[in-house]
């Protein structure tokens, strides 16, 4: 069975995925994490989107965003 549409709304939370090609590592080490994070911000000041949380794994992260 097919998964529900996702509510697409103004003020409503999203949490966001994204996962290495095969799960593989997307991140080498510490640097990487950061250098990942630093865009992050960056992308996240210049759209004015607010970032509620967020988790880095080796092969994937998540964060939860709002508008």
């Amino acid at each position: 069975m097919p998964r529900k549409a996702r509510i697409d709304a103004p003020g409503c939370l999203h949490h966001v995925i994204a996962r290495g090609i095969d799960r593989r590592l997307i991140y080498e080490d510490d640097t990487d994490r950061e250098n990942f994070l630093t865009r992050l911000e960056t992308i996240l000041l210049d759209t004015r989107t607010a970032c509620y949380a967020w988790a880095l794994m080796p092969n994937h992260f998540h964060y939860t965003k709002g508008d």
